[in-house]
C-alpha cells in the first residue's frame, strides 16, 4: 500500500490468494520492505490523492513521472538504491548456495517481484523454478518495483518473454502482482558477477482472478 495503515478487506483477500498461489514455492530469502521507506520516497505527497500529485508536478513545469515532491526521492535515488540491493542480494545467494569457481542459477520474483530465451510460462506458479539453485521473494511497492524493473531490462539488458511488449513490462504492478526473473551469478575475485539475467513474466494476478471486485 506504501504507507503504514492497515490493509483493506480487498487487500487481506488478495494477499491471502497469493499467499496460496506461492504456497508450494520453498524461499531461501524473503525480502520486504520497510513502509517507513515509502514515506521518504514520495514525501510531502506521501498518502494524498494522485491528482494532488500531477497538479504539484503541473504546478512546477514537469510531468509527473518526472516530478519530485520536496523531502522525496528522485527516480535516479532509487534505482541507486534498487543497484546496491542487488548487490547485497547477489553476495548472499553466492555466499549461501555458491559453489567456489561455479556459477548459481536463482529465481527473484516480486509480489507487488538469465537463464535462456525459450522458457514459456504456462501460468502455473512454479513456471521457472525448475533446476534453480535458489528461489528467493522480494516485496515491495508498486514505484519502486517500475524502476527496478526498468533497471533491468534497459539496463542490465535482461531477456525478456517471447512477444512481451514494453508498455506491459513497464505498465504498474497491481496489488500483489508476480514479476519473476532468472538471474546466474559468477563469483570471482572482485565479488558476484551477473552472468545472464531472463524475465519470465511481470505483473502477472492469474491468484486475483476469483476474488470478488474491489469496492
Amino acid at each position: 500500500q506504501g504507507v503504514d495503515t492497515p490493509l483493506s478487506e480487498t487487500g487481506v483477500q488478495q494477499g491471502e490468494a497469493v499467499g496460496r498461489y506461492l504456497r508450494d514455492i520453498k524461499f531461501c530469502k524473503v525480502f520486504v520492505s520497510n513502509l517507513q521507506r515509502a514515506v521518504q520516497g514520495f514525501g510531502i505527497a506521501e498518502g494524498r490523492h494522485k491528482q494532488d500529485l500531477k497538479n504539484m508536478a503541473n504546478a512546477s513545469g514537469q510531468s509527473c513521472r518526472d516530478y519530485t515532491p520536496p523531502g522525496g526521492e528522485t527516480l535516479d535515488q532509487v534505482k541507486l538504491r534498487f543497484k546496491n540491493f542487488l548487490q547485497v542480494l547477489f553476495k548472499q545467494m553466492l555466499d549461501v548456495h555458491g559453489v567456489s569457481g561455479q556459477e548459481i542459477s536463482s529465481v527473484a520474483q516480486s509480489a507487488s517481484d538469465g537463464a535462456s530465451s525459450d522458457i514459456s510460462p504456462s501460468g502455473l506458479a512454479s513456471d521457472g523454478l525448475h533446476g534453480a539453485s535458489a528461489h528467493v521473494l522480494v516485496v515491495s511497492h508498486g514505484a519502486y518495483i517500475r524502476v527496478a524493473i526498468r533497471h533491468l531490462v534497459e539496463d542490465l539488458k535482461c531477456g525478456l518473454p517471447a512477444g512481451e511488449k514494453m508498455s506491459q513490462l513497464f505498465s504498474p504492478c497491481p496489488n500483489t502482482g508476480i514479476s519473476r526473473f532468472v538471474v546466474t551469478l559468477s563469483r570471482t575475485k572482485s565479488g558476484p558477477v551477473l552472468s545472464a539475467i531472463h524475465c519470465l513474466f511481470t505483473n502477472r494476478k492469474d491468484h486475483l482472478q476469483n476474488l470478488p471486485d474491489p469496492k
